[in-house]
């Protein structure tokens, strides 16, 4: 039983030959971990936060990293000759999350694991990490209790905005910080531009209400998430 184990988790030597029938199982296995990996990524993110190609990219990422690897084996020469071929390729794209970097990474892992025929350690490995994700996605593990949104208000010019709207900030238990004041209609009015934090707990609606009380229910836009140009 341990020798059948060994056996399972033991890598191909790279002097074997390449065969039809080990082609054709490395790239399902590896198809099979893109399928896997691809599916964790989709249902751990929400569904406006990734890109249905990128998704796709994931799934096949690894057949086409194991192919490369079948192909190279042993050979240095051809190693060299492929990093050439594929340095004239230039990718463009915009920065990714660092989570969509960490799949990345973890499908060419599964792909390599796979080209190197190690079919068991890519396979436990696999499902190690995507149980691993799955976990971390259920227990909302680095999610942020607090958001930052800009809130511009406009007053009328006898109500100082200094200290405006000090009591509803302490009422909701709002942290703010003045950014911006600047007139408006003449100088009959002032908008006033606030980074607040805010608990995902808060009622937005009660407080832009109470916001709207002392500001004589004039203008008021909460951004929900603001840009480092705005702020």
């Amino acid at each position: 039983m341990l020798e059948s184990l060994e056996a399972l988790f033991a890598s191909t030597p790279p002097a074997a030959a390449l065969t039809l029938g080990s082609a054709l199982a490395t790239i399902l296995v590896s198809v099979a971990l893109g399928g896997l990996i691809s599916f964790t990524y989709m249902k751990t993110s929400h569904r406006s936060a990734y890109a249905p190609n990128f998704a796709l990219t994931m799934m096949v990422l690894p057949a086409i990293v194991a192919i490369i690897i079948l192909l190279i084996g042993s050979n240095i020469a051809r190693a060299f000759s492929l990093a050439g071929a594929f340095s004239i390729i230039r990718f463009r794209s915009a920065p990714g999350d660092p989570k969509d970097i960490a799949y990345v990474l973890f499908t060419m892992a599964a792909g390599l694991a796979v080209g190197v025929g190690s079919f068991g350690y890519a396979v436990l490995f696999t499902l190690l990490l995507c149980g691993l994700m799955a976990v971390l996605h259920m227990l909302k593990f680095g999610a942020k209790k607090s958001t930052q949104r800009l809130l511009k208000v406009t007053i009328p010019e006898d109500l100082g905005y200094e200290e405006a709207f000090d009591a509803v900030f302490r009422r909701f238990g709002i942290e703010y910080e003045l950014r911006k004041v600047k007139t408006t209609e003449l100088g009959s009015l002032y908008e006033v531009l606030y980074l607040v934090t805010m608990d995902h707990l808060t009622n937005q609606k009660e407080f832009l209400d109470a916001i709207r009380v002392r500001n004589g229910n004039l203008d008021i836009t909460l951004t929900m998430s603001p840009t480092p140009a705005e702020t």
